[in-house]
């Protein structure tokens, strides 16, 4: 079933006297949603009696968590003693994940530094051969490690590079964020077919099944001549992308994906109004 919800929380959560994050499932339910993602962005600094709370306060109103891991991983850094803390901030994540009782971490693959894109691919793909390993030593397969597109052309992340890193195992489960694809692309989604070309490619190369849950990041982003500067919200008529093209995509090539807005303090509102956007779709 397709889900909606915000990542982390919005300027309204504070502006209603809330404070805690144990909180954000009853604030969810004022606005209908599904979902929520936790940023581990600045690092895993959380104590585990707070992600038990946490967790146990999601899964009483039925609500879905998932987790953003650490931005600075890096699998092309070329120091192997780089790439161990990045295994590292993968795997904290993933064990403060289970405590919160959730089933998807996301995470930023890599950047190219000084590499050239082939090499810093090619790199980033064998650490995360390496990643799998460790996933599967620490019994962490029961959950999902999704690589997620990037909005900047010296990130490695585009469509095809993090559906070629998903063909390494079954763990990684692509995070396809829409408004970093049109910002590196310079406004590229536009009409229903832009999405459908998209989401069609990836079903062909994984499958299906692989595809019909995956994550989605979705905001509207300003972008200049070397992809993403900054996530706007749905009140931004300039840049894009709209989500009503996406919402059609989704229901013609019936994808029910767990959708998370990262909206600049609106995520919350903004989530609702792809929910009620979706709803109105009638193909």
């Amino acid at each position: 079933m397709i889900k909606f919800g915000p990542s982390g929380n919005s300027d309204s959560f504070y502006q209603m006297g809330y404070k805690h994050t144990a909180d954000a499932p009853e604030y969810l339910d004022k606005f209908g949603l599904d979902c929520f993602e936790y940023s581990f962005g600045r690092g895993v600094t959380i104590s585990e009696a707070k992600a038990v709370e946490i967790g146990e306060s999601f899964a009483e109103r039925g609500k879905e968590i998932s987790v953003h891991a650490p931005y600075f991983i890096n699998f092309a850094n070329p120091s192997d003693e780089s790439a161990q803390k990045s295994y590292g901030y993968v795997l904290d994540s993933a064990k403060y994940l289970k405590l919160f009782g959730g089933k998807r971490l996301v995470f930023h693959p890599a950047t190219m530094g000084k590499l050239t894109r082939k090499e810093a691919v090619d790199l980033a793909s064998d650490r995360l051969k390496v990643l799998r390993d460790y996933i599967y030593l620490n019994n962490l397969e029961d959950l999902y490690f999704c690589p997620e597109t990037m909005g900047k052309e010296a990130q490695i992340g585009t469509l095809e590079e993090i559906v070629e890193f998903c063909k390494i195992d079954k763990i990684y489960m692509p995070a396809i964020d829409f408004g970093h694809i049109n910002a590196r692309e310079h406004g590229s989604l536009k009409t229903v077919e832009d999405y459908k070309s998209r989401l069609e490619y990836m079903i062909d190369e994984l499958g299906y099944d692989r595809v019909k849950n995956f994550h989605v990041h979705f905001s509207k982003i300003m972008y200049g001549g070397k992809g993403e500067i900054k996530h706007l919200t749905f009140a931004d008529d300039v840049y894009g992308p709209e989500f009503g093209p996406l919402a059609i995509a989704l229901k013609e090539l019936a994808l029910e994906p767990y959708i998370v807005s990262e909206s600049d303090g609106t995520q919350a509102e903004d989530a609702a109004k792809m929910k009620e956007i979706y709803s109105s779709v009638d193909i």
